[in-house]
């Protein structure tokens, strides 16, 4: 099964029991030594099928990996930060970003800041300290935009459909003002520390993946299996299952819109937008006026067809949020990989 390079591709060859792993465990993977013969049982099918069926996805890019969501605000010190690259040095800049272990998302984007990018550390100092060796090394300015607010972050929805943005048919949703510490450590044990920097590339894809991270962090599978529990109770842990590739699963159209939203409706204003099934992440970030920066809520909206994504822009603008804002449309991926943790132990 070769990587898929069309939306109408992706699905062939697939069966109902493709489906099922696909959209029904992107999370709540069973945490027991033998997670395979849960899912082969639930499935009705073998523990070597579920195992082989999980593979060759992998290898088909459907899944990016299987293993477990970390949540970077939780755990260190995370921030979402932009340059703006000159044209003739565009791939020299990316390069050096890049090249840092801690940046795990880069995007260009249709907008005068072009160049998006995630850095997350083990503590706020480090975060910082790469911001500055960025600007210095690229000589562009940096803009970082930490999150301040959650209002609702989720890029788990079923693709094996023909919807034509992502949550379609998926029912509303909770969303809730969670507020961020940009100094957040996680409160990790030495186990908890050394189990996130082994899982944080995926688990392994063998019958008893607990266990053989057990092994490589010289402890008991029963204190393994406890302490992912416990990760993913405390939220350091978002989910565990199968990570989908969702631009090879044919939502590989994104706007991340800015808005300027008044300081005393923002939480409101969140909240209510977060709900709505069409967006797919939402939450607060610094207003920067010293770089001309004015807006304060992020919004993302996913699809299949960028006028899919456009409509749905337009509604949020008519109904949602009537205020000033801006589309910066994804253009090319430069980077994309899990969060980085090696500084934790």
């Amino acid at each position: 099964m070769s990587t898929p390079d069309a939306a109408s591709d992706w699905r062939a060859g697939l069966d109902e029991t493709d489906a099922a792993l696909i959209d029904d465990y992107q999370s709540d993977f069973p945490v027991v030594e033998e997670p395979f013969q849960v899912l082969a049982d639930h499935l009705g099918t073998t523990e070597s099928d579920v195992l082989a069926r999980v593979e060759r996805l992998r290898e088909a890019g459907v899944f990016r990996r299987f293993g477990a969501v970390l949540n970077p605000p939780v755990i260190g010190s995370s921030t979402l930060a932009a340059v703006s690259a000159p044209d003739g040095r565009f791939d020299e800049v990316a390069e050096t970003i890049n090249d840092y272990r801690q940046v795990n998302h880069n995007y260009r984007r249709d907008h005068e800041w072009n160049m998006w990018f995630v850095v997350t550390a083990a503590s706020r100092d480090r975060r910082d300290e790469i911001l500055a060796e960025i600007e210095a090394d690229t000589g562009c300015t940096v803009l970082n935009l930490p999150m301040l607010t959650d209002y609702y972050i989720d890029l788990e929805f079923p693709v094996v459909n023909d919807d034509a943005f992502a949550r379609e048919s998926v029912a509303e949703t909770d969303a809730s003002a969670t507020r961020i510490s940009e100094s957040a450590t996680g409160d990790l044990s030495a186990l908890e520390g050394e189990l996130l920097v082994e899982i944080q590339d995926g688990f392994p894809l063998t019958r008893t993946p607990y266990r053989d991270v057990a092994d490589a962090v010289d402890a008991s599978v029963t204190d393994v299996l406890a302490a992912t529990e416990r990760l993913r109770a405390d939220g350091c842990v978002k989910r565990i299952g199968c990570v989908v590739n969702h631009v090879v699963t044919g939502f590989r159209n994104n706007c991340m819109v800015v808005w300027d939203v008044p300081d005393d409706e923002l939480d409101a204003r969140g909240e209510a937008v977060g709900e709505l099934p069409y967006v797919t992440l939402c939450y607060n970030r610094p207003r920067r006026p010293d770089l001309d920066w004015e807006y304060n809520l992020f919004t993302m909206v996913h699809g299949r067809e960028a006028d899919a994504v456009d409509d749905k822009i337009d509604e949020l603008a008519a109904d949602h949020l009537p205020f000033e804002h801006e589309r910066l449309y994804s253009t090319e991926t430069l980077k994309q990989t899990g969060a980085r943790y090696d500084e934790l132990v």
